[in-house]
């Protein structure tokens, strides 16, 4: 495929490389929300930009019949404008919090987990994500998305940044070092602590899920997420 890399920063040079390896050509490298982008000779684009230019970039492509991936963070109160968008031009999506492939089965066993715990009102749920210096948000993406998953058994109403109450569930977010990702659920009780945990040893994971889901995207229609491309029923 020929694909275009919508941002140009740390993740995107990532995905350059492990493309070139799958195979795939790289059709355009934009890191300017104002760049002209040339969409004849684009088969998918990728996504990691800023929250700035993220909906114009997606967007526009849909308007030009280019299936999208995207990963960036920051402008989700637009997604379900984008995805009017989307079908609209019969244009084809996927939105990840995160693409690694590992982190996206932890969602599925972190949902499992929650389900079994519904009903086990002696146990108290925290999450800790842990992240290099450089990550500008917090929590991250994929603590939401996990406490989201929580939330859909649990009697907790939301969650909450630092410490939590009866009805939030407290997300600890570290910075440190060169961390690409840790990920931990715990349920505490008096008598036993049980936890979950996905850490991740390098950021490739991250790239190569993004990479693997345009290449599952190309050529369908819809919007999708990464249980499709998992084939997660």
């Amino acid at each position: 495929m020929k694909i275009a890399l919508l941002g140009y920063g740390r993740m995107g040079k990532m995905i350059e490389q492990i493309a070139l390896k799958r195979g795939h050509q790289i059709a355009a490298k934009i890191d300017d929300s104002n760049k002209e982008i040339d969409f004849t000779n684009i088969d998918a684009a990728i996504d990691f930009s800023i929250p700035d230019a993220a909906f114009n970039n997606i967007t526009n492509c849909f308007k030009n019949g280019i299936p999208v991936v995207s990963g960036t963070t920051g402008w989700l109160h637009q997604y379900e404008e984008a995805i009017d968008i989307c079908q609209a031009h019969q244009g084809a999506f996927i939105y990840a919090s995160n693409f690694s492939l590992g982190v996206n089965l932890f969602f599925e066993l972190n949902n499992y987990l929650a389900k079994l715990m519904k009903n086990q009102d002696n146990y108290q749920v925290e999450i800790e994500e842990i992240h290099h210096t450089k990550k500008l948000d917090a929590p991250s993406g994929t603590a939401i998305s996990l406490a989201e998953g929580i939330l859909e058994h649990h009697a907790n109403k939301n969650w909450k940044l630092g410490e939590g109450d009866e009805q939030n569930i407290p997300i600890h977010a570290v910075r440190e070092g060169d961390v690409p990702g840790t990920h931990t659920i715990s349920y505490d009780s008096e008598v036993d602590h049980i936890h979950i945990q996905h850490k991740a040893n390098n950021r490739e994971g991250f790239a190569l899920g993004a990479v693997i889901a345009a290449e599952w995207l190309f050529g369908k229609t819809g919007v999708f997420s990464m249980r499709d491309v998992l084939n997660i029923s």
